[in-house]
């Protein structure tokens, strides 16, 4: 209905401009949507206030000429002009009820279209360096990069999800120290780990593997000597630069490597137990292998973009609008990460995405304006870049905050908090806000089986349908939606009418959640649609005795079903048939 309406209005607006009505110029964007007041009519459009300002002429007035002697689609039983200048439409009700035999015809794919066919777009999220397992924080971002790239997909996109795998640099250095003097500790040496290395129980187990697998093979000859430093951070390259020498190239990437594989094999499995998976998993160690950080680095000083300081190479990003410029090879010689993100991006882009999507944690929102200096630098278009910023979650239990530090091991990780509250739960709260917006997680709601606890409640709207279903299967006339569509004008309460008003928006939410970058929209959608049953169910008696009304509801509650399993799976949460 919406899309016959904007075809037809713009159409006018085209036959006006020929008759010289109204002023020539681009095509208008506007919109047609359900009024904020239902009283008001059932879509209202705000084409009359767009058209204002070029046709000099006041909205009321515009929208008085666009609709005088409009032939109007049979599904419209009426429309007003009301202030400051909306074209308010009324549906007849027959054609709101239309909408049962749409979703019961489609099924599964009802709410997908093919709006973005041929656009590829490319979905990285999480990107958690593999220092340690995910925790709660990491949790939101993956909840919402997977809920993003399915409403991608529904939306008709071709779409590629990836996770970065920061498995070179400092911190990998600093989890293979941490290992490794684990390790010795465990072997009978007097090893020391320096407070600021990773100090978490995992760090043990994954150091009790590698001896399994080793033996005493990465054992050294005398424990080395580091030398003092008050500075901590020192202090700890200090101690990586003596395990290297210690061990030697090959022993020492043997730890590297058996300590990364480690918490990677962990983190895939969680977020596979999370529902999470991803198209490609792309190593940073990759960049150096390939050469691909050198090329990228050549191509802006070709450009003249890198300059020599104090024995340092700088990116000057400051032409680009960066607050200083950046540092992109030490004066030791050693690539930054800076460097690597470079090469990376460019990388992405030669793949040949129309879109490049990076959700990132909030406190990376300093990082943009470089990146994308970058890419302006290598003559690439930062346009096709979208970078989405996720509040990480703060975990409440029994009321008090818990704190996280991935170095010292205090944290709660995401599987602790699945096996507390569930894959749904978790999902679905993470979801439920926008992305940039704080997040408090309650465990106690969350855990909760009430209508206060969202996700339960949504659930139990779609299990108490199923319920209704196999109810009406097991009685002599039996359970046939189809049947029913025949007798929907008998759908004649004012509850029937607002659930299959409900239902067929259903496909713009799911459109207008995936332009708009924001999965909360359905998760919004989905709680407004089980508010809306249950009210229904609790007014209004389905498995009626007169056959005719009691297969129409069962048509209703039906398509009601169908769009709440859609939904939900698109968030990446279970629609149970019980509960």
């Amino acid at each position: 209905m919406k899309d016959q309406l904007h075809s037809l209005l713009l159409a006018r607006v085209v036959t006006l401009r020929q008759t010289g009505e109204l002023p020539d110029g681009e095509l208008p964007s506007f919109v047609i949507e359900p009024p904020r007041n239902p009283a008001h009519g059932d879509l209202s459009a705000n084409l009359a206030m767009v058209l204002a300002k070029s046709a000099k002429r006041a909205p009321m007035a515009v929208a008085s000429l666009l609709m005088d002697g409009l032939p109007l689609p049979e599904f419209v039983a009426g429309f007003e002009v009301l202030p400051p200048g909306f074209i308010n439409f009324r549906v007849r009700a027959e054609a709101v009820l239309d909408v049962i035999a749409d979703i019961l015809a489609a099924g599964s794919a009802y709410g997908s279209s093919r709006l973005n066919a041929g656009q590829r777009v490319q979905v990285e999220f999480v990107s958690a360096n593999p220092t340690g397992p995910l925790h709660v924080g990491h949790g939101r971002g993956a909840a919402y990069g997977s809920a993003l790239a399915s409403l991608l997909r529904a939306s008709g996109c071709e779409v590629q999800t990836e996770y970065y795998v920061n498995d070179a640099g400092r911190q990998m250095d600093i989890l293979a120290l941490s290992v490794w003097v684990r390790y010795l500790e465990a072997s009978g040496f007097a090893a020391t780990l320096p407070d600021n290395a990773y100090r978490g129980a995992y760090v043990r187990d994954i150091a009790a593997a590698m001896a399994a697998q080793f033996g005493d093979s990465l054992k050294p000859a005398a424990l080395p000597v580091l030398p003092e430093n008050e500075d901590p951070e020192a202090r700890l390259d200090a101690a990586i630069a003596a395990a290297r020498e210690a061990l030697g190239p090959a022993r020492y990437a043997a730890v590297h490597g058996f300590a990364c594989d480690s918490i990677l094999a962990g983190i895939k499995e969680d977020l596979a137990v999370f529902g999470v998976t991803y198209d490609n998993w792309y190593s940073e160690r990759s960049l150096f292998g390939s050469g691909q950080i050198d090329r990228a680095l050549a191509s802006l000083r070709e450009g003249g973009f890198i300059e020599t300081r104090d024995g340092a190479q700088w990116f000057l990003s400051r032409q680009f609008g960066d607050e200083k410029d950046r540092v992109v090879v030490r004066d030791n010689g050693a690539a930054t990460y800076f460097a690597s993100d470079i090469a990376y991006h460019a990388d992405k882009f030669a793949r040949g995405f129309t879109t490049v999507i990076n959700i990132w944690g909030a406190d990376h929102h300093g990082y943009i304006p470089r990146v994308r200096a970058a890419l302006t630098a290598l003559g690439l278009e930062p346009a096709r870049l979208e970078i989405l910023l996720v509040q990480f979650a703060a975990l409440y239990r029994g009321g008090e905050r818990v704190q996280m530090s991935t170095r010292s091991g205090e944290f709660v990780t995401l599987r602790e908090l699945i096996d507390e509250v569930g894959v749904d739960a978790a999902r679905f709260f993470y979801i439920m806000r926008r992305s940039e917006q704080h997040l408090d997680f309650d465990l106690d709601l969350a855990k909760s089986q009430s209508q206060d606890n969202p996700v339960y409640y949504l659930q139990y709207a779609h299990a108490r349908i199923c319920s209704v279903l196999r109810q009406a299967a097991q009685t002599e006339a039996g359970c046939d939606p189809q049947r029913g569509l025949a007798h929907r004008e008998l759908l004649v309460e004012k509850k029937e009418q607002t659930l299959a008003t409900l239902a067929g928006r259903f496909p713009e939410v799911v459109a207008t959640a995936a332009r708009e970058r924001e999965p909360h929209q359905v998760a919004n959608y989905l709680r407004e649609l089980a508010v809306e049953f249950h009210a229904y169910y609790n007014a209004h008696k389905i498995l009626v005795t007169e056959v005719a009304l009691r297969d129409a509801r069962i048509a209703l509650v039906a398509a009601v079903k169908t769009v709440m399993a859609n939904g939900l799976e698109l968030l990446g949460v279970s629609a149970p048939e019980e509960m």
